[in-house]
């Protein structure tokens, strides 16, 4: 993992590396006046739109694909099309799958700041490398006139009101951040009238808070936003701010105001052929789920098994999966199938759901995160138990429960012995 090929970070690799956006947040927690939400912008300027929001498993099909077609992808960031920490489920899976399959891939996040807090020692375990935070005022009576409301703790707050909360939670974001030793980029909006004279005070406090980078970014006016009439700031103007900026903070001079399913080089031209890949990825993958989820057909269990007669092989470790079902009243071992070779990623795990498209449940006595959500979308529900199988698929055939077979993890004792553990 090289910091310096981050192309928004570094501007001598920004011609030679690329980036892709996974639009797995839509929902966002702020709403700014320059920003139309019927477009589901990311919350820092237009165009944060997407050809489609994915779930976690869908994106990781998308990923691979884009892999497969651009080979100088460099960084995998989320940045919308809403807020990555308004949807900090999605956000998270989809950054610990891509660490998971992709281990030396960077990883980078673009928000608000408003819920980042909570989340900043997972993304310092997962090796976020780098996280752009939107900071439009440093003065909760100029960040008034930028938002319309803020929503936090399932309240929807007065601009107000909201302007000091976000502002409270960005600072405290940042530091923490920072003192993870994890690169920050401050992104800050100029709003002619509303805080262009504002934003030199911004980076002097980002200043403060030792900020890597910051990105000055002239207003787009949105189409239906209540900013929609301003006029983009002169480049006289844009250029004064960033001079000032930037004797206190490096300034990013290249940006290109990337869309929520941003893929290649920043200024490249999208690429028509994947904004359809993506478009299909989401499509196909909810009709296959959902014929899987409708068929008659899927009335089996699959089982993983080392000897045929046990639940207790890993999924991961299993290179075939019995199939049983009910015939003639009987728990009936109807054969063994093969599960797809290693190493292709989410593609094996979707095959792996297409070849059991018969079984309703999967029986195992360890699987992963990755695996066991993208069968879940398929419509296998896995359950990690260790038992006789003959016991096990006939109580799920009964509907009955399996708690009693359900395994648990061991604790691990520091060997002194009275922990329960047996040492």
């Amino acid at each position: 993992m090289n910091l310096e090929n981050h192309p928004c970070f570094n501007k001598g690799a920004h011609g030679k590396f690329g980036r892709v956006h996974l639009p797995v947040a839509p929902r966002c927690n702020v709403q700014c006046k320059f920003c139309n939400r019927k477009f589901d912008c990311v919350n820092e300027s237009r165009p944060g739109v997407t050809s489609g929001v994915l779930s976690p498993e869908q994106a990781m099909v998308y990923l691979a694909e884009v892999f497969n077609r651009k080979k100088n992808i460099s960084v995998v960031g989320i940045a919308g099309p809403g807020d990555p920490f308004a949807n900090p489920e999605e956000t998270m899976e989809t950054l610990r799958m891509v660490r998971e399959e992709y281990p030396e891939m960077m990883l980078c996040v673009a928000t608000n700041g408003l819920n980042l807090l909570p989340y900043v020692d997972e993304l310092a375990e997962l090796k976020v490398s780098h996280v752009t935070v939107t900071v439009n005022a440093v003065d909760p009576a100029v960040g008034e006139n930028i938002y319309s409301w803020v929503r936090y703790n399932k309240r929807a707050l007065r601009a107000g009101i909201g302007a000091g909360i976000l502002l409270e939670k960005q600072l405290a974001g940042i530091k923490a951040l920072k003192e993870r030793n994890i690169v920050v980029k401050i992104n800050s909006i100029i709003l002619p009238g509303v805080n262009d004279e504002h934003i030199p005070t911004v980076a002097e406090k980002m200043a403060e808070l030792e900020v890597d980078l910051m990105n000055c970014v002239p207003l787009h006016p949105a189409p239906g936003s209540t900013f929609e009439k301003f006029e983009e700031p002169s480049r006289e103007l844009v250029e004064k701010i960033r001079g000032y900026a930037g004797t206190l903070i490096p300034q990013m001079r290249h940006c290109t105001r990337c869309r929520a399913d941003a893929v290649g080089l920043l200024g490249e031209a999208p690429d028509q052929s994947l904004m359809n890949v993506l478009t299909a990825c989401k499509e196909k993958t909810a009709a296959l789920a959902k014929r899987r989820i409708e068929s008659p057909m899927r009335r089996n269990v699959a089982v993983a098994s080392l000897e045929g007669v046990f639940v207790n092989q890993h999924l991961g470790e299993a290179y075939q999966l019995m199939v049983y079902g009910e015939k003639d009243g009987a728990v009936t071992l109807l054969g063994a199938r093969n599960t797809p070779e290693p190493g292709s990623g989410s593609k094996r795990w979707a095959e792996l759901a297409l070849t059991f498209s018969d079984c309703h449940t999967l029986l195992v006595s360890g699987i992963g995160e990755t695996p066991k959500r993208a069968l879940a979308e398929a419509g296998i529900e896995t359950v990690t138990i260790e038992g006789l199988i003959d016991d096990a698929v006939a109580a799920v055939l009964r509907g009955e429960s399996l708690r009693h077979m359900i395994k648990r993890a061991v604790s691990a004792c520091s060997g002194g012995g009275g922990g329960g553990c047996g040492c």
